[in-house]
């Protein structure tokens, strides 16, 4: 679904990403790992052309012979962003705009102007999307009143009310607590696998700092150190091997037993 070939990027002439070749296939959910300041963000951003990049990323469908695939550079700007969302951690909060508002803006990437304000399907999409999110009940509050959790499931709605195919996640559970993490991802690995409803050209790639969160929900994983990949494959052996050591500098999987004993 998703081919990364050969990428390489950085900021101010130097190259922060070295050499990267991932494949992403339609209804996985994967997860990328890594010290602080390996590249993951980074990645992510060049994936969505929010940054200049050498190399390729070329998109897929699982209808479509893999030959045929379109670079996402080939895309315009606003066609891209019906392919490919992202949804970062909670930032800071400038303008008081309602839920219902800020959702909407999901639909941008569908509308052909909005003069005159969303088009009935867009209106179709964002009240299915509050609905199934369970904030229908917020649509009129200012999401400078919402909590962390709250704002995060708003993000999250305005993501998905874009109807992406593949949607990246930049560590998106930094700031809520662990039930508010889990809802968030269960609801995401539902998404990809499409359950919800028949469509399963669906991916999901994310950044995720917890390893805990990364081997119980990643299909696929990839570990970067230095701007590279340091291990890929499917996420039980990527998140238990010998390259996850070398990563950290730590015995991790030693680590993860030592603190499960402390709950016994």
């Amino acid at each position: 679904m998703l081919e990364i070939r050969n990428l390489c990027c950085g900021y101010g002439g130097l190259d922060v990403l070295r050499g990267i070749n991932l494949t992403v296939k339609a209804g996985e959910f994967f997860c990328i790992a890594g010290s602080n300041g390996c590249g993951k963000s980074t990645l992510l951003k060049a994936i969505a052309r929010l940054l200049p990049f050498r190399g390729s990323v070329t998109l897929h469908s699982r209808n479509t012979d893999a030959i045929t695939g379109k670079e996402t550079a080939a895309f315009s700007r606003k066609e891209l962003a019906r392919h490919i969302a992202l949804l970062g951690q909670v930032s800071p909060l400038y303008f008081p705009y309602t839920v219902y508002e800020t959702v909407t803006m999901g639909r941008y990437a569908h509308s052909k102007g909005w003069s005159g304000g969303p088009e009935t399907k867009d209106r179709v999409v964002v009240e299915e999307t509050l609905n199934t999110l369970g904030l229908a009940d917020l649509r009129n509050r200012s999401i400078s009143e919402l909590s962390g959790g709250q704002l995060q499931r708003v993000f999250l709605a305005r993501t998905l009310a874009q109807e992406p195919r593949i949607i990246l996640l930049d560590e998106p559970t930094n700031h809520l607590d662990l039930k508010h993490q889990l809802g968030l991802l269960d609801y995401l690995a539902e998404w990809v696998s499409g359950k919800q409803t028949s469509l399963t050209d669906r991916s999901v790639i994310a950044v995720l700092h917890d390893l805990n969160l990364a081997r119980r929900y990643s299909k696929s994983a990839a570990l970067m150190a230095e701007g590279q990949i340091a291990a890929s494959g499917p996420g039980a052996e990527v998140f238990s091997g010998r390259p996850l050591q070398e990563v950290y500098g730590m015995d991790v999987a030693r680590f993860m037993r030592e603190s499960l004993e402390e709950w016994k």
